[in-house]
């Protein structure tokens, strides 16, 4: 395996096999120049990239630090969540992490508006963006708001083979965001996010936009439908206008049957 390019101290392009692929490792290149032959033990990763060129532009344009660290993180988000990102990661992570380091430095501190969301709908990445925060202050004494953990959280989400591209996952969140808000507003009640039936109904209505958007419904009992529209009329009525915002604002419809499931969402809410 011949040295191609070399990126920085820990990544080189190199041929195997007759086909361009990107190595990393610690001191991968060190000393090292073109045609010169990488150790194999030295490579801690090695794969093709459909944006090979783009990389290659990324890793000479910032510190090499920032490259080892979004390295770093994404080894650790890829051990915690038990899966292979998509490669595109090795873009979009560190490309967003060098512009808020050399942001924050700046004094330049970037809000989340999804912040709250993020942290329920995408616990275990949100875990792992907190990790990121004080793996990044250990490493560079830089102090990182959890807004940015929220931002990698969106990252890692999206590199999951299952978790769709980032813009269909902001606008799912933002959606969400939405619907929570109205029902706050309906009900005129402050919810706590740290309550369970609060996280509940948050994942709830993840997964019912997605079976919407898959066509697959969430069934329930016509007369068990009745029988909670009739006992629950304030959350019904208040699920009627989450549904109604819904259909206005983004073209969703909501079966009547997801309905009935997120009127007892609201219900245990309003109780509480």
């Amino acid at each position: 395996m011949k040295i191609k390019k070399i990126l920085n101290n820990n990544a080189v392009v190199v041929t195997d096999h007759n086909e361009e692929k990107i190595a990393i490792g610690m001191g991968i290149a060190f000393q090292k120049k073109k045609n010169d032959i990488i150790n194999p033990g030295k490579i801690e990763k090695l794969f093709v990239m459909k944006e090979n060129e783009k990389f290659q532009q990324l890793l000479l344009q910032i510190p090499e630090e920032h490259f080892a660290l979004s390295e770093e993180i994404i080894t650790y988000a890829e051990e915690s969540l038990g899966s292979k990102l998509n490669e595109h990661i090795h873009i979009a992570l560190t490309d967003h992490l060098s512009f808020a380091i050399e942001r924050i430095r700046d004094g330049i501190n970037l809000k989340n508006k999804l912040l709250h969301e993020i942290k329920i709908l995408y616990k275990k990445e949100f875990d792992i963006g907190l990790w990121a925060l004080r793996h990044i202050e250990k490493k560079t004494s830089i102090k990182m708001p959890v807004d940015e953990a929220a931002f990698i959280a969106l990252h890692l989400h999206t590199a999951n083979l299952k978790g769709g591209d980032m813009k269909q996952t902001l606008r799912q969140t933002a959606i969400i965001g939405d619907m929570v808000q109205t029902i706050k507003d309906y009900l005129h009640i402050d919810i706590d996010e740290d309550d369970l039936s609060y996280q509940r109904l948050m994942t709830h209505l993840r997964f019912a936009l997605s079976r919407i958007s898959n066509g697959e419904p969430n069934t329930i009992d016509d007369e068990m439908l009745r029988m909670i529209t009739n006992k629950f009329p304030t959350a019904y009525s208040c699920a009627k206008k989450v549904s109604t915002e819904l259909a206005q604002n983004h073209g969703i419809l909501l079966p009547e049957h997801e309905l009935g499931y997120l009127t007892l969402h609201i219900e245990r809410l309003r109780k509480r």
